[in-house]
C-alpha cells in the first residue's frame, strides 16, 4: 500500500501467496506428513534439507507448511509461501510433484 492508501499490485500478490484466510487455520508443519513421505521415499525425510525453487530458502522438510485438508497434500515454503511439494494418493499410485524444490539433499550414511 502506498502513502495514498492505494494497494500496489505487488502487495496484493504477496498477500495471496502468504495467505491469511480460513486455510491458514489448518496449517500444520511437514512433520504431519512424515508417514506418507516415508512410504514414498523409504525413510523418514522430515530432517532432510531442501531448497525452495521460488526463493532459494533452505529448510528441512519438517519445517515446510503442510496443507492437508484436500484430496492431496501441499507443502509450502515457510519463507515465501511457494509450493515446494504436492502429494496425491490415487488407488493406483502415490504422485509426488516436487517441481517447487530446487533440490532435496539426502546424506549418505
Amino acid at each position: 500500500m502506498n502513502a495514498n492508501g492505494v494497494v500496489n499490485q505487488g502487495d496484493d500478490a504477496m498477500a495471496d501467496r502468504v495467505g491469511s484466510g480460513p486455510a491458514e487455520d489448518h496449517v500444520l508443519d511437514g512433520n504431519a506428513l512424515a508417514g506418507r513421505l516415508a512410504a514414498v521415499f523409504g525413510a523418514d525425510v522430515t530432517a532432510t534439507p531442501g531448497q525452495c525453487a521460488h526463493c532459494g530458502t533452505v529448510t528441512v522438510v519438517g519445517e515446510l507448511r503442510a496443507y492437508v485438508r484436500a484430496p492431496g497434500a501441499v507443502l509450502r515454503c515457510p519463507a515465501c509461501g511457494g509450493v515446494v511439494l504436492r502429494i496425491v494418493e490415487t488407488p493406483e499410485a502415490t504422485i509426488v510433484d516436487a517441481r517447487g524444490a530446487a533440490q532435496l539433499r539426502f546424506e549418505r550414511r
